[in-house]
């Protein structure tokens, strides 16, 4: 790989490793070495989806989509 080159992941992917890390039920360690990610980098996915998660069950969500749906 060239230098200054960084690797890109998609969406699916991080959500996958960011889930197997909020299971616990391998190490940050064992993770990184399973998908050759940086153990820094997946702790970094595993906070986002936690913050996210209850934006995903909250009303105010579903009314904003409601709204669009109206327009």
């Amino acid at each position: 790989m060239l230098l200054g080159m960084r690797k890109t992941y998609d969406a699916a992917f991080k959500a996958k490793v960011a889930l197997e890390a909020v299971k616990g039920e391998k190490t940050m360690a064992q993770i990184a070495s399973d998908y050759s990610v940086h153990p820094n980098q997946i702790r970094l996915w595993r906070k986002h989806l936690l913050e996210l998660l209850p934006e995903i069950f909250s009303n105010r969500r579903s009314q904003q989509e409601k709204a669009r749906e109206d327009i």
